[in-house]
């Protein structure tokens, strides 16, 4: 299926790498970040629509030794190791490490970036969001609503794309009632 295309696109551009320089390995780990990454790509575009929690059972009947490196099971990719590897993404900055990433592919794959075009888009969600702490990335609350939703909270979401091809490669997260109004 597609997911060993994908699989050949992240070892071409070598993301997993590129995250491992970034978001340290930890000596002993059964996998590495840029794995684990990798891993929720995969799942993520598997069309598995399940949580990530779920990212083993999705591995469970794939060729992990053709998708990743000999020696990988299905159980690396537990929920500690992802939640973990999240965590050390948001320590980094989420935003940064896209834009990081984003500008070595285009690089790699000589995306003319002197034309882009920028926008913002509003994501609705439903449920409780109640911050853990005081501190938090962004406020997802009631805004004006892209979706014409405006029962529901929603986040906002920044984007730079190239002319050429419209490869995304500058993000940013927003406040879900920040106006995309510049003075």
């Amino acid at each position: 299926d597609h997911l060993g295309v994908i699989a050949s696109v992240i070892k071409d551009l070598e993301l997993i790498e590129m995250i491992n320089a970034r978001l340290i390995p930890d000596a002993q780990a059964m996998i590495t970040p840029g794995e684990a990454v990798a891993g929720m790509i995969l799942n993520g575009l598997g069309f598995a629509h399940r949580p990530l929690s779920l990212t083993p059972q999705f591995f469970a009947r794939r060729p992990l030794d053709l998708l990743f490196r000999e020696g990988v099971d299905a159980e690396m990719f537990n929920r500690f190791k992802l939640g973990r590897t999240l965590d050390a993404a948001y320590a980094y900055g989420c935003d940064l490490l896209f834009q990081e990433l984003a500008l070595a592919a285009c690089a790699h794959e000589g995306i003319d970036l002197r034309f882009n075009h920028l926008d913002t888009t509003s994501f609705a969600l439903s449920g409780e969001y109640i911050p853990e702490r005081d501190e938090q990335a962004i406020t997802i609350t009631y805004g004006y609503s892209k979706d014409h939703r405006p029962d529901l909270k929603q986040a906002v979401l920044e984007l730079m794309v190239s002319q050429d091809g419209g490869v995304p490669f500058v993000s940013k997260s927003w406040d879900g009632n920040t106006s995309d109004v510049i003075d």
